[in-house]
Order: structure tokens, then sequence, then C-alpha cells
């Protein structure tokens, strides 16, 4: 198992469970238990969990949004196959929108390699672009940072948005469902989706499985404004059924 593989399942098992003892975890990942408490200095120093005595507790509220670098350690290769996925479908020469969030941030690390023109909606990706300079032709909208998220919000984001026409949005999501179409957990966040998507010809959805049928606070729009989701083979065969009546196009990788 990879350190990244294992730190993932460590902060899941955190989280799910509100907190776990370092043998606990010891024994869930097959590590030893000397492996277990570096793998949680780590963790902690990222802010994924808090270290407390004998192992580690989550920092995670019931019903809030899970932090961008807890989030950076879940379904990783999920993520990047999605990535993967997202990336084929672009065609050299595109403009590109491109979200914030952990799966759009690994879009990213694809689309560097590519000629094409792409603006980021989050600090974390705008640097991606930015520290290894490549074929593509990066653009930097204005706004303010979410705080430990990165995600650009706000008036100059908006402005940023409705200044230009893209060929391609590449978004994630929160939640996701036919019922109640796509959601954020923050109103300013999803703002700058509704936004994204009205300033894009073509709409495609990045997202793990585990947000499909889910919802959650902010509306953003109805799943009939969407092209193209992909997603993983975690997805709910019911919901992916019910985009895929509702017109949404859904490749599960």
């Amino acid at each position: 198992m990879s350190n990244a593989d294992r730190h993932g399942l460590i902060a899941k098992a955190v989280r799910d469970s509100g907190g776990a003892t370092v043998q606990e975890l010891a024994e869930l990942t097959g590590a030893s238990e000397m492996t277990i408490r570096r793998d949680l200095d780590t963790l902690a120093a990222q802010g994924v969990l808090e270290r407390v005595r004998g192992g580690a507790r989550t920092l995670l509220l019931r019903g809030e949004e899970p932090p961008f670098a807890l989030r950076a350690h879940e379904a990783v290769d999920a993520k990047r196959r999605i990535a993967a996925e997202i990336s084929a479908l672009v065609a050299d020469g595109e403009s590109i929108l491109l979200d914030s969030g952990t799966t759009c941030l690994e879009v990213a690390r694809l689309l560097r390699e590519r000629p094409v023109t792409v603006m980021p909606l989050s600090l974390q990706a705008v640097h991606l672009f930015a520290e290894t300079p490549g074929p593509a032709t990066l653009v930097v909208p204005g706004g303010q940072p979410r705080a430990a998220e990165g995600a650009l919000t706000g008036p100059l984001t908006l402005a940023s948005l409705a200044a230009l026409r893209f060929d391609t949005a590449v978004i994630g999501c929160c939640g996701l469902s036919a019922a109640d179409g796509l959601t954020a957990y923050d109103l300013d966040d999803a703002a700058v989706k509704k936004a994204a998507i009205a300033s894009a010809r073509r709409i495609l959805v990045a997202t793990d499985g585990g947000k499909l049928g889910r919802t959650a606070y902010a509306y953003v729009g109805p799943s009939s404004l969407l092209h193209t989701l992909v997603t993983d083979a975690t997805a709910p065969a019911d919901e992916i059924a019910a985009l895929e009546g509702a017109g949404t196009l859904v490749k599960t990788v």
C-alpha cells in the first residue's frame, strides 16, 4: 500500500468513526504502529485530523463540508481515472474553465501538458500551472480565496466569468442527483458554479461516485444543464439511470 493510499484510508477511518487508535489503524492498514504514528503526525500537520494521545480524532462537525486537505486523500485513484477521462474529452486548442476542488486539481495536472487555454478557479490549480510552464496558456481570474479551500469567489470572480466565453467548463460538485440537481456547501461557491455554467458551451462534471445521490445546502442548477458526467464505479446505479433519463451522458471509469 502506498503512502497516499494509506493516508487516505486513515483519514476516512477517522472521519467515519470520529476517532481511532494507533492500534486500530495499524490493524486496518497492515502497517506498523510506528508508521501509523508518523502518518498521524503528517495528517495532523495538514489539518486533516487532530492528534490525540494514542491515536487521532476527526476535526469535522456533522453536516460540515470536509476540508480540502482531507478530501485530497480520499478516492485518489478514482479521481485520477476521472481526470484522465475528462482530459480525453477535451480537444487541443479548447478554452477551458476549470472549477475548484480536489478532482479538478487532478484534471489540472493533465491539462497543463496540453495546448489548451485554461482559467482555473482555485489557487492550488493556478499555482500548479504557474510553477511548471508548459504548452497550456494560463488565464488567471480575480476573486477572493475561501479559507483553507483556495476556491476563488466573490464579485471579481463573477466579473471574470461574465467577461469570457469558454468551449468547456469542468465542474466539480458537493452533491448531484436527478431530483435535486447540482448542489454545493457554500452559497458563494454555488454562485460561481452558476456563472461558470452560463459562460461555457459544454459542461463536464467530474466527481467520484460518493457525491451522487447526495444533496448539499446551496442549489446550483438542474442536472439537465450538464452535458457529460464522468464518475467512478462506486456511483449508485439507480442515480446514474435517473441522470441519464434526464439527458446527461454518464461515463463511468
